[in-house]
């Protein structure tokens, strides 16, 4: 297929980096999609996966790479990080805080075993600082450059004063090479713990973030196209490659928004619920009246409530690459699905298919059945600065481990092992293969991506362990396969009916759990004959959508619409969005006749509430615009809004607080 290039028309590639898929698009204005294909991504070198997937559409649209005039990525690698607990290790420094705030909104669990410094200082509400002491610091630092990928840096209200957040990130930057990320270049909201747990996370990612645009760079400098790189933020928006890499945070649900961009452009319904099953998770939004609803309390990612403004978007850990796991104490044969990812057992295979199938055909020997059979692990491939601060025993289990997968039943001698396994996981350093949905595709010929020969023996070793009565859990591998994907199924209806609740204002996961939806969505025969239905239909996205989304409609009582180009809904919505970039200002009243400005960096009084609010919206929409224009458009557009809060003492009006926000939109920039 050669593809005609008509005066003024241009062509954009879009690429979405997943779990398990690189997606490619080219899409023009004119024709729409012209072109489509995937590759595996490859976490070790992402740039094979993305080579892979451009390279192919470029091949069958026949153009030339500098007829490209904008490529736009998303990415579900950081929203995959958190659900799956991993990232890289870093370093949080509290400033004004105690140990306490640790066990505030999930900041204790977040952290994990990685290090925090707390130092004195900090500011009140209105700005005003306290004594600022950075010895602490200044003493962990030269261990911390050795052992950690990055620096988070949160203060006590930081949002109304930064002074010692940017104290704090210029000694270390000062005294190492590590990236540093303050909480007030990510949120100008109040909370102080959970936007501590933000920057925590955004540390986290910078690495990963980094591996992903270098690669995409790296890939575009090798073929010859010049164009802008643009990254799809998590709530729709796109932003410079460069911007991305400071605020990665900000992709989290990067490759969710994308795709309800692409669901709506597909199927042109502006109500529905949009269910878009991946490797990894499951993400699940719903469309009103055309547009995507952000989630005002931040996104949640992992259990994780953050201060990213995102698609009001609820992610599951389940896909096609899930964990299927035995309840070892149930009585009858129950399946446990995700939420971590697994290597499906057909595809290390095809790269390692003669290790793969002569451990599972010794396990299958055995006469008693493992529940370490049909498990590997294999090394990520990660760089080698990323392995520091490992424990004794996790690199010597670490040194054990290599490129080659290494059967679990005879690596790990003791459950102790698998505990530490299991943190060389979360890190990001391990792989674990094993049976997931994938393989139990491949097993009955529904899927014939990877090597489906694996896949089976990895499904007739599960199928030889028993329920907690002893029977065994299947008689016959297809029969385990084809539980394995009803399980999908049925648990797919089961988050999407507890997105809906939600979205009802339902407690969602307990609503499902109730026995009476339990037996609706079963469809028990009884003397009272329960049924439930949606309002919308589901549009169904993702690769396996067709294969996992069939038996849908018999379950929600409603249709479900997988679009013919539903497998790389991600990539197309990656290119039609625009750059959005708003900046925020307070205005407060400390003491009477003082009206202060709280704007970033900026802290100012003015004598009248009308020249701080003056001065605040000249402030946020300068501020707008140059952050609209550093994310990648150069004709922004700006609305600004004004809220404004008083109270009424004796029919007296009195200024309390006032918030101004700018929002400055536009197309992002194309290569000329």
């Amino acid at each position: 297929m050669t593809v005609t290039v008509t005066h003024g028309s241009s062509l954009y590639l879009g690429i979405d980096t997943g779990g398990t898929y690189t997606d490619a698009v080219l899409w023009s204005e004119a024709a729409g999609v012209v072109a489509k294909a995937k590759s595996l991504t490859t976490r070790h070198d992402l740039a094979e996966g993305i080579s892979g997937a451009a390279d192919a559409v470029l091949r069958e649209a026949d153009i030339k790479p500098g007829v490209i005039k904008l490529v736009s990525m998303s990415t579900t690698l950081a929203t995959n990080a958190l659900v799956e607990g991993q990232g890289g290790r870093v370093a949080l420094v509290m400033i004004g805080f105690s140990e306490d705030d640790l066990d505030r909104s999930g900041l204790a669990k977040a952290l994990g075993s990685d290090p925090v410094v707390f130092c004195p200082g900090g500011h009140d509400v209105h700005g005003n600082a306290g004594e600022l002491d950075l010895s602490a610091l200044e003493a962990a630092l030269p261990e911390l450059a050795e052992t950690v990928s990055g620096v988070a840096i949160a203060g006590y209200f930081a949002v109304r004063n930064p002074e010692h957040e940017i104290a704090a990130r210029a000694l270390v930057r000062e005294r190492t090479n590590l990236p540093v990320t303050c909480s007030h270049e990510l949120t100008s909201k109040l909370g102080g713990p959970r936007r501590a747990l933000t920057t925590l996370l955004n540390a986290r990612l910078i690495s990963m973030i980094d591996r992903l645009i270098d690669a995409t760079e790296g890939f575009l400098a090798r073929r010859g196209i010049a164009a802008p790189l643009m990254v799809v933020r998590g709530d729709g928006a796109l932003i410079t490659a460069e911007f991305a890499r400071s605020r990665p945070i900000e992709t989290i649900l990067s490759g969710p928004a994308a795709s309800l961009v692409g669901a709506r452009h597909l199927t042109g319904f502006d109500d529905a619920v949009v269910s878009d099953i991946g490797g990894t998770t499951t993400d699940i939004a719903v469309l009103d009246g055309g547009r995507l609803r952000l989630d005002p309390d931040g996104a949640t990612v992992g259990g994780m409530r953050t201060m990213v403004e995102a698609v009001a978007m609820r992610t599951f850990g389940l896909g096609g690459d899930s964990e299927v796991a035995l309840h070892e104490r149930s009585l009858t044969p129950t399946l446990i699905l995700g939420p971590r990812r697994l290597v499906p057992l057909s595809l290390a295979a095809m790269k390692h298919g003669e290790i793969i199938e002569k451990h599972l055909n010794r396990q299958l020997l055995s006469p008693v059945p493992s529940r370490l059979d049909g498990r590997f692990a294999m090394r990520t491939g990660v760089p080698q600065r990323l392995e520091s601060g490992m424990s004794h025993t996790e690199a010597r289990l670490y040194t054990e481990i290599g490129a080659v997968p290494a059967p679990l039943d005879r690596l790990l001698a003791s459950n102790a092992q698998v505990a530490t396994l299991n943190r060389l996981v979360g890190r990001g350093l391990v792989h674990i293969i094993g049976f997931t949905p994938s393989d139990a595709a491949h097993a009955l010929g529904r899927q014939a991506n990877w090597t489906a020969g694996a896949a089976r023996l990895g499904a007739e070793a599960f199928c030889r362990r028993r329920d907690g009565q002893g029977r065994l859990i299947a008689e016959s591998a297809d029969d385990f396969c084809q539980m394995v994907l009803t399980a999908v199924t049925r648990r797919s209806a089961e988050v999407i009916l507890e997105t809906v609740f939600s979205e009802d204002g339902l407690e969602g996961e307990e609503s499902v759990a109730s026995p009476l939806v339990q037996r609706a969505v079963s469809q028990r025969d009884g003397m009272a004959r329960l049924a439930i239905a949606l309002d919308r239909p589901v549009i169904g996205l993702g690769a396996s959508a067709h294969l996992h989304y069939v038996g849908l409609p018999r379950l929600l009582g409603n249709e479900c619409e997988v679009a013919a180009d539903a497998d790389v809904a991600n990539a197309l919505g990656a290119v039609v969005g625009q750059v959005r970039m708003s900046s925020e200002a307070r205005v407060s009243q400390p003491e009477p006749g003082l009206f202060r400005l709280n704007a970033g960096e900026r802290l100012d009084d003015f004598e009248t509430e009308e020249e701080a609010m003056q001065a605040a919206e000249t402030h946020v929409r300068a501020a707008a615009i140059e952050l609209a224009e550093r994310a990648g458009t150069d004709q922004a557009r700006v609305e600004i809004t004004r809220d404004i809060r008083v109270a009424t003492v004796e029919d007296e009006r009195t200024f309390v607080e006032a918030f101004v926000v700018a929002t400055a939109s536009g197309r992002p920039r194309v290569a000329s």
